[in-house]
């Protein structure tokens, strides 16, 4: 016999499908504003596009996007954050054609610095507009935004560390934080000179000198 306080089973179970339902639509609302914001910055090559016209593409009221988002700087993090989940489902899955451990690393390190070169084929506002400014007004949500890849070379280093490749003192998470802001900001600020940009940095450069440094061992 239940007591009072507890909900009969059916009542939970429809409870349950109830916020599962919510839950889906309002996932599905999301991904319409994610996708018109997309399409958006893609046609502008910018970033500068008002939440109107988000919700104008997306076909949806201006009180859905409210409910979704606080406003376009959240929508541009939640693009931001979704892109760099993306690069390292990308990284990962480079990293997992290879069996050896230092290989893996050696994989996702160059195919970072080569994802994070600048191509002036390609528009890339997020990272070249909204990145830096995140940077500088919201450091913390660069870190929150930067967490799946910082796991991807953590878990690596791990490997390579209980396979003996690494020093014993070295600290995974601190090191692989380390090679990550060494790559991404090298690449990002290839050919700035013009020694560089006749003679640019390479991906094997990068890796060796995150490997292996340049004191005398």
């Amino acid at each position: 016999m239940t007591s009072p306080s507890e909900k009969p089973a059916w009542k939970q179970r429809a409870v349950e499908r109830s916020l599962r339902t919510a839950k889906l639509r309002a996932e599905e609302r999301v991904q319409r504003f994610l996708d018109a914001a997309q399409a958006i910055i893609t046609e502008k090559g910018s970033t500068d596009f008002t939440v109107q016209e988000v919700v104008d593409r997306s076909r949806q009221s201006l009180r859905s996007f409210y409910l979704q988002f606080d406003g376009k700087h959240e929508l541009l993090l939640a693009l931001f954050e979704d892109a760099l989940s993306r690069t390292s489902d990308q990284l990962r899955a480079a990293a997992d054609g290879q069996t050896d451990p230092l290989d893996k690393l050696q994989v996702a390190v160059e195919l970072l610095f080569e994802l994070c070169r600048p191509d002036p084929s390609a528009q890339r506002p997020l990272f070249t507009d909204f990145a830096p400014q995140l940077l500088i007004s919201h450091p913390d949500h660069v870190k929150v935004a930067h967490a799946p890849m910082l796991a991807l070379f953590t878990e690596l280093m791990d490997l390579a560390k209980d396979a003996g490749q690494l020093r014993p003192e070295v600290d995974s998470r601190r090191t692989a934080a380390m090679v990550m802001q060494t790559v991404m900001f090298t690449a990002q600020s290839a050919g700035a000179s013009d020694d560089e940009t006749q003679h640019p940095i390479t991906a094997s450069e990068v890796w060796n000198f995150c490997a292996h440094g340049f004191a005398r061992a």
